[in-house]
């Protein structure tokens, strides 16, 4: 199952949970993601031919991150670039999800293990602004329809 997380037209994430299943290859995001976030289902014997990656430069101007889930079940928290809370998802053992735009905190609601993959290099304080959420009436639940504020 491929779940996309969106508020107005922004992605905010991908989902893929660890139950998808597809012949081939598939990718999920848009192409002018700075990650590209795929999947490949390949027999035994296929060959990918060997290659090299041409040095292509490219402009990151947003942090996109991915994490995949090794162990532990994780509550993952929306919100929008006001930082205001949306939505919750679950993500557990052999999900992966794809933290696109807006933000988002996370609380493990197991003990969990996770591996994350962003662009580099790190710039520290620049990276990133944590916020408080405040005083907000957040439910911390997990709906599919588009949140309402």
């Amino acid at each position: 199952m491929i779940e996309y997380v969106k508020y107005k037209e922004n992605i905010l994430a991908i989902i893929i949970k660890a139950t998808y299943k597809k012949e081939g290859i598939s990718f999920f995001t848009p192409g002018d993601f700075s990650q590209q976030l795929g999947y490949m289902n390949r027999p035994k014997g296929y060959i990918i031919e060997p290659h090299v990656h041409n040095l292509v430069e490219r402009k990151v101007t947003l942090t996109q991150e991915v994490l995949y889930v090794k162990t532990g079940k994780v509550r993952v928290d929306f919100y929008n670039d006001q930082r205001l809370y949306l939505e919750s998802r679950i993500i557990e053992i052999g999900d992966v999800i794809l933290l696109a735009s807006g933000g988002h905190g996370f609380e493990m609601l197991e003990g969990t293990e996770m591996i994350e993959i962003k662009q580099g290099p790190y710039c520290g304080d620049e990276d990133k602004v944590r916020f408080d959420p405040g005083s907000q009436n957040i439910n911390y639940i997990t709906k599919k329809d588009e949140p309402k504020l």
